[in-house]
């Protein structure tokens, strides 16, 4: 009989594993309704479906393996990744769905959301002043007007499944929406910088990597006090503080 693998699980949501299926346990059927409905008008390679019974969503497992995770060591050929580049082009270039997605917060709404969070790490000790203020300073760049774009919006590395030099599916659309599709290349790149050209190359257009830069701080900032509060460790090497860390 095959075992029950824990894959994620935190207060929110819980992701398991038995066999070939996936199951996703979410209580926010909105956040699941946009998963499912992302999935079915992405123009790249998507999980099957197989049954959705609340809270419960089952999907299958995708062929292939991801190009590592974040603070683990990358895999994968300059090949692979450039064809994760090309993928995340073809769904940028896609009409955007009506609704926005984490991509898609304002530039004030992200700056008063960051500088709520930095004074907040910077007051509970969580990591020290010059860090943090070093950090806002290079995530200024980020907030800017950009063309909506349909974005994945959570599209870490583990998200993305290859064989060889092909993309077999992308993974947890519950984020996705209309959004700055620069987010989504700078996630994909979180902690694994020196990948950043084999991606930009595939992706095929020239993209503004002071954009991504700023995204990576921004997305470190606004990241590790929920992890920390959620059994996570954003200390681990190569994680997110370590992100900020290389800004300095």
């Amino acid at each position: 009989m095959d075992e029950v693998e824990v894959v994620v699980a935190h207060s929110e949501r819980a992701t398991l594993r038995v066999g070939d299926v996936f199951l996703k346990v979410d209580a926010d059927q909105a956040r699941v309704d946009t998963e499912v409905e992302a999935m079915s008008l992405a123009p790249v390679p998507t999980p099957e479906v197989l049954w959705r019974r609340p809270p419960v969503l089952a999907i299958a497992a995708l062929p292939g393996t991801t190009l590592g995770r974040l603070g683990g060591p990358s895999t994968g050929a300059p090949a692979a990744w450039a064809a994760a580049g090309a993928a995340v082009r073809k769904l940028h270039d896609a009409p955007p769905p009506p609704w926005p997605g984490r991509a898609g917060r304002s530039a004030a709404a992200l700056a008063a959301e960051l500088d709520d969070e930095c004074g907040l790490l910077v007051a509970n000790g969580v990591l020290p002043a010059g860090l943090v203020a070093r950090n806002r300073r290079v995530a200024e760049a980020a907030l800017r007007p950009w063309t909506p774009a349909f974005t994945h919006g959570d599209l870490q590395i583990a998200h993305v499944f290859v064989d060889g030099g092909e993309v077999t599916g992308i993974i947890d659309w519950s984020e996705a929406g209309r959004g700055d599709a620069l987010y989504d290349l700078a996630t994909f790149t979180l902690g694994h910088q020196e990948h950043l050209a084999d991606v930009v190359a595939g992706y095929g257009t020239d993209v503004d990597l002071d954009v991504i830069h700023a995204w990576w701080s921004l997305r470190s900032l606004l990241a590790v006090r929920w992890l920390v509060e959620h059994g996570f460790d954003p200390f681990a090497p190569g994680c997110e503080v370590d992100v900020l860390r290389s800004r300095m």
